[in-house]
């Protein structure tokens, strides 16, 4: 009886952690709360990467389209100058717009479909950039 009782034991708990081992856990897939988060994380780094820019006679004023509307086409679009490490800011841009585009699809987000007005320049202006429309 000893012997089938451990027997018994032993296989239950392999059984178990089978089970264990097997299931799933979705504690660890992203929540819209957490993608979210993220996105919005990005975008502020972003725009400090771009405020942290300085507009003077020796910068040029550049624009580029941030964000990615569930219509298509970006919600505005952000000011910098060449002062900064701008190939670091377009792909900065260029990967928050990926991840803001997927998560629209993901969560079936939805928006007005009004195109933001897309700038025809930028200039320095007493040390401040200023979009031309």
């Amino acid at each position: 009886m000893n012997l089938y009782l451990r027997t018994t034991l032993v296989f239950t708990y392999l059984i178990l952690l089978v089970i264990v081992g097997c299931s799933s856990n979705d504690n660890d897939a992203p929540t819209y709360e957490n993608e979210l988060e993220q996105l919005s994380l990005l975008k502020a780094d972003i725009e400090a990467l771009a405020k942290a820019s300085v507009c003077n006679d020796t910068t040029e004023c550049k624009f580029i389209a941030l964000g990615s509307k569930p219509c298509g086409g970006p919600w505005s679009y952000l000011l910098y100058t060449t002062s900064i490490d701008v190939e670091q800011l377009e792909a900065a841009v260029e990967t928050y717009n990926q991840k803001e585009a997927a998560f629209n699809i993901k969560w079936g987000i939805a928006s007005d479909c009004a195109l933001a007005l897309r700038p025809v320049s930028a200039s320095c202006e007493n040390n401040t950039c200023v979009l031309m429309y």
